[in-house]
């Protein structure tokens, strides 16, 4: 009889692991997405300014514009020519746009690769390498066949350091020790973020919130 009640309430635990990566999951790349594109953005308008590759930034802003008129497959063609001919700077922001664009139009594989391309790409600043990181794992860990140590493997490095995206890889190896039912190894992160000062203010409600499910 013990049998039967332990098996209902693993059912249960793991139906509400589920629900909270359904719940907080898209919020955590939303979040992301936004931030590293507003770097990207800054990043490129500075680049724009000091070195006047006024061409580039004729392009650049030409595909955005697509984007603004919903025309997303053109604007994607655009970044990707960007990628392969514009200076560094540039060529980093037309990829990070690039694999935005086949995330949005539902080719989570091709964005995990450009992203995966950025992040191991050391001629790219650091700080978007590490949002690459991050981006990656997001747009990877929803697949069916999603290689979950080596995802964890790939947040590691950002948790251990003390750069921009340290809560966000944080936050996102709790969701991934959720979607595996690992709720000692969610719960270590997510009170981590929770007690991190440092971490941004809705990373830490949203932490606090999920440890008042998994517990503390």
């Amino acid at each position: 009889m013990g049998d039967i009640f332990r098996e209902i309430d693993e059912e249960l635990r793991q139906e509400r692991f589920e629900k909270l990566w359904k719940a907080y999951g898209k919020y955590v790349i939303a979040g992301a997405v936004a931030v590293v594109l507003a770097v990207a953005g800054w990043r490129g308008w500075q680049e724009y300014r000091v070195k006047q590759r006024e061409n580039e930034s004729a392009q650049f802003a030409a595909a955005a514009a697509l984007i603004d008129q919903g025309r997303d497959k053109e604007a994607a063609a655009l970044f990707s020519a960007l990628a392969t001919k514009a200076s560094d700077s540039y060529a980093a922001l037309a990829r990070f746009h690039e694999a935005a664009l086949k995330a949005k139009a539902g080719d989570a594989a091709a964005a995990v690769a450009i992203y995966n391309a950025l992040a191991d790409d050391g001629g790219v600043a650091r700080s978007l390498r590490d949002a690459a990181a991050v981006l990656g794992v997001m747009h990877a860990m929803d697949a069916k066949d999603a290689d979950t140590a080596a995802l964890m493997a790939r947040l590691e490095p950002l948790i251990a350091g003390n750069g921009p995206w340290r809560s966000s890889a944080s936050e996102l190896a709790g969701l991934l020790a959720l979607k595996v039912g690992d709720a000692a190894k969610a719960r270590e992160r997510f009170k981590a973020i929770a007690d991190d000062p440092d971490a941004p203010s809705a990373a830490r409600a949203r932490a606090a919130e999920i440890l008042a499910v998994v517990g503390r």
